[in-house]
């Protein structure tokens, strides 16, 4: 038997008329255990000669976490478990605010700088930042969400981010992403999807060339045949150390001048004294402020002045 939408409920599902709680429903949706397999193909091929890199292929078990939740922000952590080993890694994470006024911006190589969001473009919708593991920021994003046919998608405009760890120990033809992310929940689940073209960018940030355009799936599917457990407990061991972290960051990348990392591309310079100084917590060491603030001294920079666009 099929079953018709009333006059009211269809309608509801058709409206373009912002509904932040729903919208709010769907981003928890994203918690939970999961088995996620990771897919990127290259797709159009762009520049002269070019040829199609080999497709990628990866898995992981990942746990995602509810850091923060409000009515107008959502924060959750992505935490990797290698069941096996039962080593456990912190991954990247993803904040969602909802008709945010601002947002930071990949503008440069290793360089972030703030930018006022349109009201047009804000009104309704939710901006997703996603971080590195480090909490350093990687890309934001701003889109609407839309639950028409009992489905709900997000999708973002286009945005500039960084080469992923998958791409830049191995290339060095290009040296960013233009990106539209989209979000959908799923039956047992959701996925990100990722449509990236891959570009040469000039050091104002205007675009030099392009090499080739690539299709990324990520599919994220509900398990309960792994123990999480050590996950967790790193986790609680250690979140009140990582919320001393993000804060810094919030405040390097509210600077009005933004911000560079003095890292190389791979940000292992950071990654491996905080990790550290994670791990230690959860060991019962002491870390202070003066720790943190000595790693972030030594490696975040005001970004300067802005490079003029070519002409």
């Amino acid at each position: 038997m099929t079953l018709a939408l009333s006059g009211t409920a269809a309608a509801r599902e058709h409206s373009s008329t912002p509904d932040p709680e729903r919208d709010r429903q769907a981003i928890l949706a994203m918690q939970g255990e999961f088995l996620v397999r990771f897919a990127f193909d290259e797709t159009v091929l762009l520049a002269p000669g070019y040829e199609r890199a080999p497709e990628q292929r990866s898995g992981a078990d990942e746990v995602v976490i509810v850091v923060e939740d409000s009515p107008g922000k959502i924060v959750l952590q992505h935490i990797l478990l290698d069941e096996k080993s039962g080593h456990v890694t912190k991954h990247w994470r993803q904040d969602w605010t909802y008709e945010a006024p601002r947002r930071w911006e990949f503008t440069a190589d290793q360089t972030w700088r703030m930018r006022d969001i349109p009201v047009d473009r804000t009104k309704g919708a939710w901006t997703q930042c996603v971080y590195e593991v480090s909490d350093a920021p990687r890309y934001c994003g701003t889109g609407r969400w839309n639950h028409r046919y009992g489905v709900a998608t997000w999708t973002s405009d286009r945005t500039w981010r960084p080469l992923p760890r998958r791409e830049y120990t191995k290339r060095s033809d290009y040296n960013a992403l233009n990106v539209e992310n989209r979000h959908t929940i799923v039956p047992g689940g959701w996925t990100h999807e990722q449509d990236n073209t891959k570009v040469v960018r000039r050091a104002d940030g205007s675009t030099g060339s392009t090499i080739a355009r690539e299709f990324g799936f990520n599919d994220y599917r509900k398990h309960t045949e792994v123990d999480f457990q050590p996950a967790y407990d790193y986790w609680n061991a250690t979140r009140d150390y990582w919320a001393k972290v993000r804060a810094r960051w919030d405040a390097a990348l509210a600077r009005p001048e933004g911000l560079r990392l003095k890292t190389k591309i791979d940000g292992m310079a950071m990654i491996i004294p905080l990790f550290t100084q994670a791990g230690g917590i959860q060991e019962g060491e002491d870390v202070g402020d003066a720790d943190i603030d000595a790693v972030f001294a030594e490696w975040v920079a005001p970004a300067g002045p802005e490079a003029a666009p070519a002409e």
